[in-house]
Parts: C-alpha cells; structure tokens; sequence
C-alpha cells in the first residue's frame, strides 16, 4: 500500500482543506505529551483563548476549543442556543449548507429551509419577507454557510445584519465559518454575528482536530435557558473550569495548542489583514485561470466569488471526477470533487491556508496537464500565464524581507 500512494517530490495539496501544514506548525506539534494539570498548559490555552478572537475581530465574544471537526461546532452552536422545537431559518445551497440543515432536523429544531440553486447565493428577499411576517418573533435563530465551499460561494453576512436589524428582529445570527475564518473578511462584532466558528484544518493550516466556536454576550446568555441536550459540547462545562483557571473539563489535544500556537503566530506575523489581502489575489488569478482555458466558474454572480476556493464547470462530455483521479495519479495533484448535485460536473481548486502565489501558479500548470491528458482543448501556459499575469502587478513584497 505505501508503495502504491508514495509519489516523488512534494505532494500538491489543492483541495479546499484540510490543507498544506507550514513547517513550524509541524515542528510545534513534534512533542510528547505533558500533564495537562500542570501549570503550562492552561498558561498557554489562556493566551490561546485571548488570541483566537483576533481572528474572529471580536473583544465581546467568548471562545471554546473543542476537540472535533467543524461537525461537532455545528453541534455546539445549535445546542447551546436552541430548544427543541425552537425555529430556525437556513439556508440550502450546497453541500455543506445541506449537512447542517440535516443536523439541524435530526436535533430536533423546527428549520424553514430557504432554497438556492447551486452556484447561487443565500436567497436574502426570502428571508427579507420571513422576517417581515414574523411580528411575534417566533424565528429563534437565523443559519448560514458564509462560504459554500461545494460550490465557491461566499455569502453576505452583514447584509443579513442589516435585514435583522431593520425589522428589530431579536432572532441569532449562527455563521458557520469553516472555510471562510481567518482567509476571507470577517466581523464578528461589527456585523452582530452571534455565533461564530471554524475548523483547524481550513485557513489556520493546522491538522484536523479543533472546532473553534465563538459566541457574543447574547449567545451566552441565551445559553442559560436553551433546552437541547449537550454534554461534551455544553458552553457551562468550560465556563466553570476558564473561572477555575485549569480551562478545560476534559483532557485536550496537548499538540494541537502547541500547532495552534504556532499558526497564530504565524498569521500575526503576516497580519490577519495581509493574510486576507492574499488570499483574495489568489482567489482572482484562480479564476482568471479558469477563464483563459474557457470553463465557467459554478458561482455564478462576482459578488459571490470565494476566494478560498474555486469550482470549476466542466463541458458536459467529461466526468470531473476523472481529472480528479487523473492529477492525482499522474501528478500527486490533489484537487476537491463535485459533490452531491454537482458531482461530475465541477472539480474544485482550494486555494486557502499558508500557501504563496508560485504554489498556486504550480497546482494551475498541474490543472492545465491533467485537462489535456482527458482530451480538454486546452493551451497550455493559457491558465497559468493570465494567473501570472496579475500575480506579478499585484503580489507585494514580504513585509518582513523588506
């Protein structure tokens, strides 16, 4: 088997997370374990704390580490906020959209599903006339993916703020922001965004493990008389221990605060603004890529462009899923497949975490390899050579290097 997966050379990891670990996360984590009763640890998972809510721009909210993936976030956000029976608006449209509206059902809440072709936004004149019919306030809690990452949508979050407030409507703002946190522009404060989380595998460029929720004064008192059952993800557990100053009722995944440690430092050090700034030129010559081989991105308004990752239409006689296997096989490239609804009709290309623009230009020149092998007319250097383009009128210098 290890003969059968090894491939020379590094492997080009272009799916949209989990993503390429930066060395120094990678040394952080190379580290026995410790007694996590010891002094050290909640010496560090106090800076951690404090720390995480840069990435989130918020000085109101409180932030929870659980050890899980962006599912289990889910979970604690919907739980620790909601009763059963409690009704919520969310929107569907894509994949991951899609997952949590199921766990939004199977937890019992009463969800209002509002339904968007993929490849579209969050339908914002359907939640408009939802909220304007509901005098009594009987919306508990509005859900939304702020990046679709199944189909490269990014949806508007402070116009939701803005919907919200112009009805005065009391209703949570619960954002899942996996694939969006610390690579795209969020505000938690600014935009009353109520609960908020992400995933360590995605823009933090850590290995899988950490689901990070964060939850504003309002999500935390309505966690005194929310209903649902919770245990492992219940907010009051790790409340009680952050006042004892030990900070986590359970044992954690000593590693992954070192990791985490490391990829915060590493992000501060470029500038969570910097970080942003770049993933958005990469996201722009990504889809001028697309553009010179003459595919059709799946999003289909500008507003909506990710900039962490691209899917990307194929002519209805290729099966996308075979330049997945084909980059992989042939080229240890490893690009997302379509899923659910647009399985074997778009492949995808991340473009998130700690990765620089030759990187980039290398995973498009793979891109371009693989169309051509399938038969895609393709001109090779086309993709990579409008990428290259705007890369080099727009990538700065290194602040540091300077």
């Amino acid at each position: 088997m290890a003969d059968y997966v090894y491939g020379p050379g590094r492997t080009h990891l272009f799916v949209p997370g989990p993503v390429n670990i930066p060395d120094p996360v990678i040394r952080a984590m190379s580290r026995n374990n410790e007694d996590y009763r010891s002094p050290a640890i909640p010496a560090l998972t106090k800076t951690l704390l404090e720390d995480v809510k840069q990435i989130f721009k918020t000085t109101t909210g409180t932030p929870f580490m659980f050890p899980t993936t962006g599912t289990g976030a889910w979970e604690s956000a919907l739980t620790n906020t909601l009763s059963p029976g409690d009704r919520i608006v969310s929107f569907s449209l894509g994949q991951f959209s899609l997952l949590w509206i199921d766990q939004q059902q199977r937890l019992g809440f009463t969800v209002d599903v509002v339904e968007s072709d993929w490849g579209y936004g969050a339908d914002l004149a359907a939640l408009e006339t939802k909220l304007r019919t509901d005098s009594s306030h009987t919306i508990k809690a509005i859900c939304i993916v702020h990046n679709e990452t199944a189909t490269g949508v990014t949806n508007d979050l402070h116009a939701v703020r803005k919907l919200l407030d112009a009805y005065r409507h009391p209703a949570l703002l619960l954002v899942d922001g996996v694939s969006s946190i610390c690579a795209l522009d969020f505000r938690m404060d600014e935009w009353g965004v109520d609960v908020a989380l992400t995933g360590s595998q995605k823009a933090l460029s850590l290995p899988t493990g950490l689901g990070i929720v964060c939850a504003s004064p309002k999500a935390l008192e309505a966690s005194k008389t929310a209903k649902s059952v919770r245990v492992f993800f219940d907010w009051k557990d790790y409340l009680k221990f952050y006042k004892m100053g030990t900070y986590w009722p359970y044992t954690p995944s000593i590693q992954l605060l070192y990791g985490l440690r490391a990829g915060l430092d590493l992000i501060f050090e470029e500038g969570l603004e910097n970080v942003i700034k770049r993933h958005a030129r990469l996201g722009a010559a990504t889809r001028l890529a697309v553009e010179a081989w003459g595919l059709k991105n799946c999003t289909q308004k500008e507003e909506n462009f990710s900039d962490t990752v691209t899917a990307v239409v194929v002519p209805a006689y290729i099966d996308s899923a075979e330049i997945v296997k084909h980059a992989w096989k042939r080229y240890n490239l490893s690009l997302g497949l379509g899923l659910n609804k647009v399985a074997g009709k778009v492949f995808r290309i991340g473009h998130l975490g700690n990765l620089n623009e030759l990187q980039l230009l290398g995973c498009l020149s793979g891109v371009e390899m693989v169309l051509k092998d399938i038969g895609y007319p393709v001109k090779l250097g086309s993709g990579v050579a409008a990428a290259a383009a705007y890369l080099s009128n727009s990538t700065p210098l290194i602040p540091s290097r300077i």
